[in-house]
């Protein structure tokens, strides 16, 4: 709203600013919401100069891999060779005389019933399990569609200037504060399209990537002795928690501790939390205790002390829930339950959020003296561009700023929070 005349600015400023810090020690947690709004504020400042900075792009790389994998574009149409090779292959495999177009749902679910065979859907993991021959093309074209519609030609005209890709971060998108972009896909590059992320002649890029945080965000949070102690190592969590609980089985282990994040409570989901909870009491207990409240419409908090929405505006949709499942009231044990998952996963996901964000303001801080830019931040994964001479100072500063973001936001506790980086020349090598 506009000031009233003859105000002066920085003193309105001012005054926001003084009762938005009253506000501050008035909450339930002040020590916590102080440290959660400098993180905000920089992570906000941060987002601002990513997008000034931009990601170093090579449009003639990414043009070249579209033409590689999709074929020539047909002048005016959507469809490009490769693609209506694909959709041919797909007709022929429903016999002579049947046109389906595998860019449309509905047709590819009446080609299949009227072979006896039906889908609730055409996902991925849907079609893998039938056998019939249009399987193979049909995947294919939609994993070259998905290319072609969200990261395409198109896409590049929009999006890609003077060999850089700037993308409009929104800090705190999400009720649970983490990141969300207003379009262009940043948060969701294909790997494929990675190759065109190339630093420029002298500079190189430093990925860092979290390994296991929010099973380390579990410990830190919980303060469970056992499993701060499996997360203290910095060696790899699920393969320790392997060795201690589940007889060397990594792939057990890794289901059983997103299954109590997540709330797994189907299949072995059941057993394995039992283990969990026999082993680690506390921090089952403690994401026990979130979901708890959600079932019975209290609210939760994040460790810094970031509150949930109520129920009837909460968006479930970072815990794997569809939001039409996100209950509006606790009508039905089955909606309680699907809020209960999402307070679950809430007070993790959202604590990981807000380690990250630390993470963001140190680096910047680090390389506030050198060339170094920041210029790409996915939840749990930075990437700076910085001149080859300063490389290895950006990645020992990242790799730093794991553990020392893990201490400024959990306290002085035993769990490791490494960050695993790599001084590449192609953001796609960071990946391999």
């Amino acid at each position: 709203m506009p000031l009233p005349p003859g105000t002066d600015e920085l003193d309105a400023l001012i005054e926001v600013y003084a009762g938005q810090l009253a506000r501050i020690e008035r909450s339930t947690y002040p020590d916590g919401m102080r440290l959660l709004t400098a993180a905000e504020s920089a992570g906000t400042l941060v987002a601002a100069e990513m997008r000034h900075a931009g990601v170093p792009w090579r449009a003639d790389v990414h043009r070249e891999l579209l033409t590689g994998l999709l074929g020539e574009r047909y002048p005016g149409g959507q469809e490009t060779r490769r693609l209506a090779e694909l959709a041919d292959e797909v007709s022929r495999a429903f016999g002579d005389g049947v046109r389906v177009r595998p860019d449309r749902p509905a047709d590819i679910v009446k080609a299949f019933a009227r072979e006896g065979i039906a889908l609730s859907s055409t996902r991925k993991w849907e079609l893998q399990e039938i056998d019939h021959p249009a399987v193979p093309a049909l995947l294919e074209y939609k994993r070259l569609y998905r290319l072609h519609t969200a990261h395409g030609w198109a896409w590049l005209q929009a999006w890609v200037r003077d060999g850089r890709f700037r993308p409009e971060f929104l800090p705190g998108g999400t009720v649970t504060g983490r990141w969300t972009t207003h379009g262009g896909g940043a948060l969701q590059i294909p790997k494929v399209v990675r190759r065109a992320v190339v630093a420029d002649p002298g500079w190189r890029l430093v990925v860092a990537d979290a390994d296991q945080i929010e099973p380390r965000v579990l410990a830190a949070v919980s303060r469970d002795p056992g499993l701060m102690d499996v997360a203290g190592s910095g060696r790899d969590l699920y393969g320790d928690l392997a060795a201690r609980l589940f007889a060397g089985d990594r792939g057990r282990a890794k289901l059983a501790m997103l299954g109590a994040i997540y709330g797994q409570t189907s299949g072995d989901g059941l057993k394995h939390m039992a283990d969990l909870r026999r082993r680690f009491p506390r921090a089952v207990a403690y994401v026990d205790d979130a979901a708890r409240a959600g079932e019975e419409g209290r609210l939760v908090r994040t460790w810094l002390g970031r509150t949930c929405p109520p129920s009837s505006t909460a968006l479930a949709d970072e815990a794997g829930i569809p939001q039409e499942e996100e209950p509006a009231a606790y009508g039905s044990t089955a909606s309680a339950r699907a809020r209960g998952r999402f307070t679950r996963n809430f007070v993790i996901q959202g604590s990981a959020a807000e380690w990250a964000l630390i993470v963001l303001a140190l680096v910047r801080q680090a390389t506030a003296g050198l060339k170094a830019e920041l210029v790409f931040f996915q939840h749990d994964e930075v990437m700076v561009h910085c001149p080859e001479e300063e490389a290895a100072e950006v990645a020992e500063a990242v790799r730093e700023a794991g553990d020392r973001a893990g201490r400024i936001a959990f306290g002085d506790t035993p769990v490791r929070f490494p960050l695993t980086t790599a001084v590449v020349d192609c953001y796609a090598e960071a990946k391999d």
